[in-house]
């Protein structure tokens, strides 16, 4: 019996899983192009948001500030700004929510946040929120922001035990938070054990899983040393060799988060996260075969739209 042939039975699942995808603010000319290009092409795709992340210590609070503001202003998609209590006080945060408020932004991606290059752990801004429950609190008491926050099924690297990272999920969730968005995985297993650690825990909010598809096994390989993801040995084995042919790494890698998604739907998963890196050739594929069907938008000419982007 072929072992994949009830993963890939469309006819086994809702014949669209909710999605959203994860982008960074350009700091650059082709940089925005790019980004724009990316929109345009994942926008047929009906995201429930898209987001933009803030860069360690705050490098990139305006430019992310300016580019959720141009998506609200200049597309139909719905944006979410990510915000991090690293390097500002709690007085210039509220600043920053209402500043998202005014302009109609209502959702909002709250982390505590990675300390500034060279800086090695996250230090607290002497008048700054802490962590990132009390993010959550604070953002709650400026408006009633729709609020997502991180999860980390493979254990938070400042966590001091399984056990504390969980609870500490559940003080955000008892903060405000809607939904938790995990940090990507290869391992299947590995998200399904802590969905059931999580609920054990009482965690109840949904549990969306972050999908990281392996456009550069290299720079995966960085990434996941950073924030404590594991890298399987069989994803190893399947990049080797490929460094220099990046037409059959796409495929191999729409292959392994294609069928990494659909397991996750045999277990009963129906909303996904996707981390674009603002190049949405990889996502728009395993959107497809995860039966997700391009409706017809029309995002304004990319020469105009994301003009008021900082920085470009």
């Amino acid at each position: 019996m072929n072992p994949l042939s009830t993963i890939w039975d469309r006819s086994a699942f809702p014949a669209q899983p909710a999605v959203s995808f994860e982008f960074f603010p350009p700091s650059t000319p082709e940089m925005q192009h790019k980004l724009w290009q990316a929109l345009k092409r994942l926008a047929p795709l009906s995201p429930r948001f898209v987001s933009v992340t803030y860069g360690a210590g705050g490098s990139t609070r305006e430019r992310t500030h300016d580019t959720v503001v141009s998506i609200q202003r200049e597309t139909g998609l719905r944006p979410a700004a990510h915000l991090t209590c690293v390097g500002a006080s709690k007085t210039e945060i509220e600043s920053i929510a209402r500043r998202y408020w005014h302009a109609g932004i209502r959702h909002v991606v709250a982390l505590r946040g990675d300390p500034p290059e060279g800086e090695g752990r996250f230090t607290p801004h002497a008048r700054g929120y802490t962590c990132a429950a009390e993010l959550v609190a604070g953002l709650k008491r400026v408006a009633d922001f729709e609020i997502s926050v991180a999860a980390h099924p493979e254990v938070h690297p400042d966590a001091l035990s399984p056990r504390a990272d969980l609870e500490n999920l559940k003080r955000k969730q008892d903060a405000g938070a809607a939904r938790a968005i995990s940090q990507f995985f290869f391992d299947v297993e590995v998200f399904l054990r802590f969905r059931d650690a999580a609920a054990a825990a009482a965690v109840s909010m949904p549990l969306v899983p972050g999908i990281l598809p392996v456009m550069n096994f290299q720079q995966v390989q960085k990434f996941s040393a950073r924030c404590g993801a594991s890298v399987p040995p069989w994803l190893a084995k399947f990049f080797d060799g490929l460094d220099r042919d990046p037409e059959t790494r796409k495929l191999v890698a729409a292959h392994v988060a294609g069928e990494q998604c659909r397991r996750l739907q045999a277990e009963g998963v129906y909303e996904f996260h996707f981390y674009t890196l603002n190049r949405p050739e990889l996502t728009r594929a395993i959107c497809h075969l995860l039966g997700i069907r391009a409706r017809e938008r029309n995002l304004d000419d990319d020469a105009s739209c994301g003009s008021a982007v900082a920085g470009v």
